[in-house]
């Protein structure tokens, strides 16, 4: 479109005072090439007559807008334009609450920050919807559990269609194996019935939910809208568009064999699961002689918070030792319940059910380190336990022992089987075969098409729960348009995995209805811009398609990569990974974001510094240092990015042969305990610098005018100082070589 400008400068809120407006427009006006006097300014650009201003001059025709104001963190509303191409130049924070008014430097970072933001709207082009035809809005879940059920019913009575696949042949999972459920309803005192009889029925009742039982996925493929699925049913396939799948698969007990240490293998040590089946069928019994026991003994965490099998808590098992001791009791006043627990964690309601078992007198509970479980006379067992309450070695006799078992998600075998494909393919072809005929291949559940393989991939640290990002976005997977919920996601109660399965049913309504307007599901929610690669220039090299964290990008039979665009995430990551520089969005590009450091005013006699700050943590807690009103280097000019991932690296050639004496990476912490909005953005951006640090010093560069820093959205307090401390760090190694040149 030919571009008619409109520049906008707001004085309020400090604006006025920091900076002399008049030279800002002149400056504005130049870098835009329109007339100063056309430069509109106004006290609050934000109320309703401000915006009349802007509004009419759409109505005149404008249809590329700066706005130099507030953060574009806020009043996004206000400042919404549809069919206008708007920039919002970020004058308040960054300018007039971070600097000291009326300064040189102050007027000279507000003259950069309105040129680039003029800049970007010069090389932007208006973003327009990407909508594909024949797109679908049904919804896809995969297990016939408490979640699976759950977030079918919630899907379905929002008024979507629902496909329900079960791989057994009947409905419930897990939940069908209960005798009782832990009290739902105050006082908390007693045992409730099993709920999820009355929900298969609700469900099987539903008109817009199809269930297939005894059922597999034999294959996925496609995109968000236009998923094709094909399911497997004794022996027959049918193949159905979905828009959104919601991945309910469940978990299953650890294996029991494992924990010898414990008594397992031992004829009348058993685990939880084994308990719910017993008492489902009446008596609680020794397995040895039938015998009906007396003295049972619940072990909690076997296997669970252990290094040496699983390091996490399997959330449920303490509620259900707790309401199996309550078996025991009832089903036999004389019986005596002992629990051995590490800790008791019984979060919510559940704690008052914890308190009414610990006032009944057949129970004992106790703290303590089981060590191990010996034969003792007549079947019984000993259960030997140390740092206990009383600060001292037990041993107790019982006739049944009960190991709560932790839980696995029913992703983890397919995860540590792909794991170990990786490992094996890194030592060739040859130990990549040995591998598959080798090792059992575990039973897939979504088939996935995909490049980067058949099954989600899991984060280091997450054990093979099929949960990418476990910080920032729950429900989501590294597969856009797909969701987990319940025990597949983390260990859960079954109250909480029927809430979970709410918020994976509402997600996949989102995805369903977003890709219908052809916009960004998440986290880019508002975003109608997607790659556009000129692909006449691609070389094949497959750094996108390898370093796309969601699996957006696929390769034909002859190794060209292509987009599915409804898996896209919008994060640039592709951008930033390609050496050829040829992927670019309407508004985010190589090009643009190279323009805009190449515009910075360079004097020689001062450092210029540029920060590339992702937008979801860096750019929020620069925002709000600002509102703290908390001094940033006035040498400093901070462009927003996408994400770390999206940062190419000529943008560090394009800065220093600009004459910028130093460049900030400036994005998420990444890590265990971290996480990065588009799951691996930072780490591939550190990965990237380590290369690049390596050319620096290659060419006597110093490499310490370039960082990397990771910065949690917290740390507000403290990130202008890390960003000042690097500014005196170049300062120290002196001006760039290429300064005036």
């Amino acid at each position: 479109m030919e571009k008619k400008f409109g520049v906008y400068i707001c004085t309020g809120c400090g604006i006025g005072e920091a900076v002399n407006i008049e030279k800002l427009k002149k400056s504005s006006a130049r870098a835009a090439k329109v007339e100063a006097d056309n430069i509109r300014v106004h006290q609050i650009l934000c109320s309703p007559e401000g915006l009349e201003v802007i509004n009419n001059d759409i109505k005149e025709g404008v249809n590329t807008i700066i706005i130099g104001a507030c953060s574009p963190r806020v009043k996004y509303e206000e400042f919404d334009f549809p069919g206008a191409i708007t920039e919002r130049v970020n004058l308040r924070e960054f300018v007039a609450w971070t600097q000291e008014p009326m300064t040189d430097d102050t007027q000279s970072l507000a003259d950069d920050y309105m040129k680039m933001g003029i800049i970007k709207t010069q090389k932007s082009s208006l973003p327009e919807p990407n909508i594909l035809p024949d797109l679908s809005n049904k919804i896809l879940v995969i297990g016939g559990g408490m979640a699976g059920l759950s977030a079918s019913l919630e899907a379905a009575r929002a008024g979507y269609q629902v496909v329900l696949v079960e791989k057994e042949a009947e409905l419930g999972g897990m939940s069908a194996k209960l005798y009782k459920e832990t009290p739902r309803q105050y006082p908390y005192d007693k045992l409730d019935e099993p709920r999820i009889a009355g929900i298969i029925k609700e469900a099987e009742a539903n008109t817009n939910i199809k269930i297939f039982k005894s059922t597999v996925i034999e294959k996925t493929e496609g995109q968000p809208g236009l998923l094709d699925v094909t399911l497997r049913n004794n022996g027959t396939s049918e193949t159905m568009r979905v828009g959104a799948i919601i991945m309910a698969t469940g978990w299953k007990p650890y294996d029991a064999s494992k924990l010898g240490h414990l008594g397992y293998g031992k004829s009348n040590v058993i685990t939880s699961v084994q308990m719910e089946e017993m008492a489902k069928k009446g008596k609680i019994t020794r397995p040895s002689d039938g015998k009906e026991a007396k003295k049972v003994a619940f072990i909690q965490c076997a296997g669970s918070r252990d290094p040496n099998h699983l390091p996490y808590c399997s959330s449920f098992c303490c509620g259900t030792s707790l309401k199996q001791a309550k078996y025991v009791r009832e089903k036999n006043e004389d019986a005596i319940a002992m629990i051995f627990y590490k800790d008791i964690r019984t979060p919510g309601q559940t704690e008052l059910f914890y308190k009414n078992m610990q006032n009944d007198p057949g129970v004992l509970l106790t703290k303590a380190e089981v060590t191990g479980v010996s034969d003792a006379i007549n079947g019984n067992l000993y259960v030997e336990a140390e740092n206990t309450l009383l600060g001292e070695k037990i041993k107790v006799e019982a006739d049944l022992v009960v190991l709560a078992t932790g839980i696995v998600p029913s992703t983890r075998a397919s995860q540590e089987y792909l794991d170990g494909l990786t490992a094996a393919q890194k030592n060739g072809d040859d130990a990549k075969k040995a591998y598959i005929e080798s090792t059992p291949k575990p039973n897939p559940i979504l088939n996935l098409t995909y490049k980067q393989g058949p099954e989600l991939p899991s984060l280091e640290g997450a054990y093979g729960f099929a949960d990418s990002n476990f910080i920032c976005f729950q429900y989501e997977t590294r597969r856009t348009g797909i969701y987990s919920a319940g025990c597949v996601r983390q260990p859960m109660s079954m109250s909480d995995a029927a809430d979970d399965a709410a918020g994976a049913a509402l997600k996949a309504i989102q995805c369903v209805e977003h890709v219908a307007k052809g916009i960004a599901v998440h986290p880019r929610a508002w975003d109608t811009t997607f790659p556009d690669p000129m692909m006449i220039k691609c070389t094949s090299c497959k750094r996108c398609t390898d370093e796309c964290p969601f699996g957006a990008i696929d390769e034909d039979e002859k190794g060209t990569p292509f987009f599915k665009l409804n898996r896209c995430r919008r994060c640039g990551t592709c951008m930033g990974a390609c050496p050829e520089r040829i992927i670019s969005f309407k508004d985010f590009s190589v090009d643009i974001i190279g323009s805009m450091i190449k515009s910075i005013e360079i004097d020689e006699d001062e450092f210029r510094i540029v920060v590339l700050a992702c937008e979801n943590d860096a750019y929020p807690a620069l925002d709000s240092a600002a509102i703290n009103r908390i001094k940033i280097n006035p040498k400093v000019r901070i462009i927003p990015v996408r994400c770390l991932g999206s940062v190419n690296l000529v943008w560090v050639t394009d800065a220093l042969s600009k004459g910028i004496d130093g460049l900030v990476l400036l994005g998420c912490k990444y890590g265990e305990n971290y996480q990065c909005h588009f799951v691996k953005g930072s780490e591939l951006a550190n990965y990237r610098f380590t290369k690049l640090q390596e050319t620096l010093d290659k060419l006597q560069l110093e490499s310490d005018r370039c960082r990397l820093l990771q910065v949690a959205i917290n740390e507000y307090d403290t990130l202008p100082q890390i960003i000042n401390d690097f500014v005196e760090r170049v300062e120290e190694i002196g001006p760039n070589p290429f300064k005036g040149m």
